[in-house]
């Protein structure tokens, strides 16, 4: 049989050597939030072909207009994102007219979407309130579940632990993202958060089911055997459900759906591919760990030999 548990310190090391890459991005250059977060505009224009003005040429036309944070970005079909601060319709009109003049011809706006500061704050305070409801009613759900098991909580908070590298995974992807990408957090991102915590809160309750059953059956084994015999009864289920199935329509998703959608679709593959990982690798290699007590020997030196 695979022995799984035996190696589950490499398994937290690499997690958090995943983990630190991506958290130690976002300290430095810090949560790229976008327009839904933070409030402000995003402004999307086409010019007549071969009449484009630069970035050089905009962002003065945003600062005579007394924005000073504008941001110039031209996607794949050639039109061009301009995020800023919050633009009245008035100062938005004002812009596209002077474009017009600078370059010599007409400019279709393609979108424009504008958030109030007031209500991006409430976006942001709800998201994480969303966050922090569906992690206490994981703890509640799996401690219920599993009441009839001896220490039902452990495998709650197991579950919240998974689940907190899972988000900490998916936050490391979209730091990477705004530094080689210009992602940004938006409502997406918030939608594929929240996904990626209700398939991982999925996946550790099939791993732990086995475990409760298997507790009745084999319990003539060691704690850490029996874990190890459930994991890898459940393996194949994780695997044909998740990475032959999920994965593959997100990794489609991702190469052909689009500059629109490929941030969602990769944040989601990486962020269900976690879910899995995690539940193998980190919840239940967590619950054996607190089951033996392992961090009592973990400072304690090797007897030398005779």
């Amino acid at each position: 049989m695979i022995d799984i548990l035996s190696k589950k310190y490499w398994y937290f090391g690499f997690s958090l050597l995943v983990i630190a890459v991506g958290l130690g991005v976002l300290a430095v250059s810090g949560l790229p939030l976008s327009i839904d977060f933070t409030g402000g505009s995003l402004l999307e224009v086409q010019f007549e072909s071969g009449k484009t003005l630069q970035s050089a040429d905009l962002i003065p036309l945003y600062e005579r207009a007394g924005i000073n944070d504008a941001q110039v970005q031209t996607t794949e079909s050639g039109t061009l994102n301009i995020r800023s601060s919050f633009l009245t319709n008035e100062t938005r009109d004002l812009i596209l007219s002077e474009m017009e003049t600078q370059s010599g011809g007409q400019v279709t706006v393609i979108s424009f979407d504008s958030v109030g500061p007031s209500i991006g704050s409430q976006v942001a305070s709800r998201a994480a309130i969303a966050v922090g409801i569906a992690a206490l009613g994981v703890v509640l759900f799996i401690t219920y579940v599993f009441r009839n098991v001896p220490n039902a909580f452990r495998y709650g908070v197991c579950a919240i632990i998974a689940m907190v590298h899972d988000v900490a995974i998916v936050f490391s992807v979209a730091g990477i993202g705004s530094l080689l990408f210009d992602w940004q957090i938006d409502a997406l991102f918030l939608t594929a958060l929240l996904t990626v915590i209700g398939f991982s809160v999925q996946d550790k309750v099939v791993v732990f089911d086995r475990i409760r059953e298997n507790t009745n059956t084999l319990r003539r084994l060691e704690y850490e055997k029996l874990v190890n015999h459930s994991i890898v009864q459940t393996l194949q289920r994780s695997i044909n459900t998740q990475l032959m199935t999920v994965e593959f329509l997100l990794l489609a998703l991702a190469l052909f759906g689009g500059i629109t959608l490929q941030e969602f679709a990769i944040i989601l593959l990486v962020g269900l591919f976690s879910g899995t990982y995690s539940s193998i690798f980190i919840a239940a290699p967590i619950l054996v760990l607190w089951e033996n007590r392992e961090w009592k020997n973990w400072f304690k030196r090797t007897p030398a030999s005779a």
